[in-house]
């Protein structure tokens, strides 16, 4: 049995959302377990054989500063159902709560997988092949060194391999430009890392893309910065927003807007599912020693239940021992490559 600990109280609509998209899962999946963590009185009505319900006293608001939430609220839902993760009780643990806070709390308690300095959010952005493209990271991390973008691209390699079946996942290294000439420096000295990365067997670097690329699904992965990774994430999901509210409005202004709106219909009707993002729902926080999965906050039943999906595909497809062993084989060049950097810093105190 896979265990799954839910943070039912996570995300704008608590429990309301999570609940039911608990008992769809549970329903979808006979060898899986629910450890529910709720607001005390909160699921009164809850009930199913392969459900615990875990009551605590706080959560972690949206709004919450991230000392509030690691320092104060050591009884929170958000907490307590990562500690099941670092106690055993389970497999994995998911909540659609505030981002910084869960990214913090897990890892203090679960702590970073030995050559990783920085766990990373990685997510599938959809793009025009009907899949999805992983990207990362998607907000964890806004200032990064060339380092921790050579960490993100091995961890990023392992999860596509585990989750969708590519041995050796093509990675695209996010800038202004496919020239190599274009970029910032530390852009500049991650393309460079990245092809030695290639040479030495432990990445399939495909090299610069572009925005645009993103969603064409020109690679498997595309590497960046937390900064820009999450403004992509953010207009990808007000581009299906768009869309999905001109379907419920309607071109009503006049009847040529109303013939124009018969015959777009069907294009943009398929387009809408094609960018849906409660598709893609489920990120997953890499890095860490235990695995931790984020929902989108505004997640629907059907956007959550495929977040409990995409975890469950995790554990029963052993990412975090996979994502070990990618890090481990890689560990010779991810240490040579960051002791030249310190290396470069030492001369530079001198």
């Amino acid at each position: 049995m896979i265990t799954l600990a839910v943070d039912c109280m996570g995300g704008d609509h608590g429990t309301s959302v999570t609940l039911p998209a608990c008992l769809n899962f549970l329903n979808n999946h006979p060898d899986a377990k629910l450890i529910c963590v709720v607001l005390e009185g909160c699921a009164k009505n809850f009930s199913h054989p392969r459900a615990t319900l875990l009551e605590c006293p706080e959560i972690v608001e949206m709004h919450d500063p991230l000392e509030t939430a690691l320092r104060r609220k050591k009884k929170s839902s958000m907490r307590i159902s990562i500690e099941q993760v670092k106690e055993g009780h389970a497999h994995v643990a998911i909540s659609a709560g505030n981002t910084g806070a869960l990214m913090a709390i897990a890892r203090y308690i679960l702590k970073t997988i030995d050559g990783i300095e920085r766990p990373a959010i990685a997510g599938q952005l959809p793009n025009v092949k009907g899949g999805g493209t992983t990207m990362l990271d998607l907000g964890a991390n806004v200032d990064c060194t060339p380092e921790h973008l050579l960490q993100f691209a091995v961890m990023g390699s392992a999860l596509v391999s585990v989750l969708y079946g590519i041995d050796e996942p093509t990675v695209g290294l996010l800038n202004i430009g496919e020239e190599a000439i274009k970029g910032s420096e530390m852009i500049k000295k991650t393309s460079e890392l990245m092809h030695s990365a290639a040479h030495s067997g432990d990445l399939n670097f495909y090299g610069n893309i572009e925005g645009n690329d993103i969603f064409k699904g020109t690679t498997d992965i595309v590497v960046c910065d937390g900064f820009v990774g999450n403004v992509a994430l953010k207009a990808s999901e007000g581009l299906a927003s768009m869309v999905s509210q001109m379907l419920k409005e309607g071109f009503s202004s006049n009847i040529f807007t109303k013939l124009s709106g018969i015959i777009a219909h069907p294009a943009l009707s398929a387009f809408k599912k094609r960018v849906d993002h409660r598709r893609h729902n489920g990120a997953a926080l890499l890095g860490l020693q235990g695995l931790v999965f984020k929902s989108h906050g505004s997640a629907d039943i059907l956007a959550f239940e495929n977040s409990l999906n995409r975890a469950y595909d995790a554990v029963s497809n052993h990412l975090l021992e996979k994502v070990r062993v990618r890090i481990s084989h890689a560990a010779p060049f991810l240490a040579s490559s960051q002791l030249g950097k310190e290396l470069i810093n030492s001369s530079f105190d001198e």
